[in-house]
């Protein structure tokens, strides 16, 4: 659409060295000492500053990803002393982790995050319980806009099941259950852990896939082994984009445990745009797109009882999937798609040009 995209972004493991055609990343030195307690959270490193004044001298306009991030208080920062107008989008609500770093982000959002709103010329937010959490930190109301993400709908669309099974050597005659999630607390992953075996008494045969890698994989794996239900849990680990698709037509259902701290979840948008029923803890911005029992099922966070029962009853109710399967995908189709987000991107970015 005529724009040049380039990316500031710390050095981290396994970075992309192969970027989308057209797009340049850039790398800034950085620590992440928090990353033992699945917080990706780097450091900026006081090199850093040269290779920012450098990128955003060449830019037209600076767009953080987060309010939190010391990079983005960094670039507002040198954005402002450049004159170049600064945007700043926020993905996620306050996370709690139930434990001192409750106290960390908390400080976090007074010392670093309000000072980047307050610097920014516009905020967007991926959800409306994301703006309210921003508005809280004294963001401008005036400011502040909700842009809902979007999904590629030509990618992430209905396939057919059994060829998708083939495709990734998975059983056919298997119930299964899918959960695309980043190994970390505040996803949930130990809620659906917990739901297993309660599901299993009804549907012993159920298969669910963890999609994802993370800090808490040894923690997982030892409660599975704990509970006895390695039979009916298989982590796939990371599953590259192009493969995505295929899991997601593989599954049954789509299960969304987050504990809390969720903006608006790409997976759920990918999930109900492949025309995948979707059960779902009731965080964040979750509820904004899914209505219970309509384009997917509502239950409360971290309470494996109810994830289990709507779990078993979705697993025993065909007509009731069927029916919440078709919705998904027209709602998506009718709202979420990535045309209609960038839309709207657009439109702020012409504010300041």
């Amino acid at each position: 659409m005529g724009y040049q995209i380039d990316v500031l972004t710390s050095k981290f493991e396994g970075r992309n060295t192969n970027p989308i055609k057209g797009i340049k990343i850039y790398h800034y030195p950085s620590l992440n000492v928090a990353k033992r307690f699945g917080v990706p959270y780097p450091i900026i490193s006081f090199k850093a500053y040269k290779i920012f004044t450098k990128i955003i001298g060449n830019c037209d306009l600076v767009h953080a990803h987060g309010h939190v991030y010391m990079a983005s208080y960094l670039a507002g920062r040198v954005a402002k002393k450049l004159k170049k107008p600064f945007i700043v989008t926020q993905h996620n609500t306050f996370i709690d982790y139930r434990s001192f770093l409750n106290i960390v982000e908390e400080l976090n959002d007074q010392i670093i995050g309000k000072s980047i709103l307050k610097n920014a010329d516009k905020i967007t937010t991926v959800s409306k319980e994301t703006m309210k959490y921003v508005l809280r930190l004294g963001a401008d109301k005036i400011k502040t806009q909700v842009i809902y993400n979007g999904v590629d709908i030509d990618t992430f669309r209905p396939e057919n099941k059994q060829e998708s099974r083939t495709k990734l050597g998975l059983p056919k005659d298997r119930k299964i259950v899918l959960s695309v999630r980043r190994l970390v607390y505040k996803n949930g992953l130990g809620t659906l852990i917990e739901s297993v075996p309660k599901i299993t008494q009804q549907h012993p045969n159920v298969l669910f896939i963890l999609a994802g890698k993370g800090p808490s994989r040894k923690l997982i794996q030892d409660r599975i082994k704990e509970l006895g239900i390695s039979q009916n849990i298989t982590l796939a680990g990371f599953v590259p984009d192009e493969l995505l698709p295929v899991y997601y037509n593989a599954a049954d259902i789509f299960m969304l445990p987050s504990a809390s701290g969720e903006g608006l979840p790409l997976v759920l948008l990918e999930a109900m745009a492949c025309g995948l029923p979707v059960i779902a803890t009731a965080v964040g911005g979750t509820p904004e797109i899914l209505k219970h029992k309509k384009n997917g099922i509502l239950v409360p966070p971290i309470n494996p009882e109810a994830m289990a029962k709507a779990t078993t009853k979705l697993l025993s109710e065909t007509k009731l999937g069927k029916k919440i399967s078709k919705e998904a995908r027209r709602n998506i189709k009718d709202k979420y798609t990535w045309e209609e987000n960038v839309r709207q991107l657009q439109a702020i970015y012409k504010e300041f040009s």
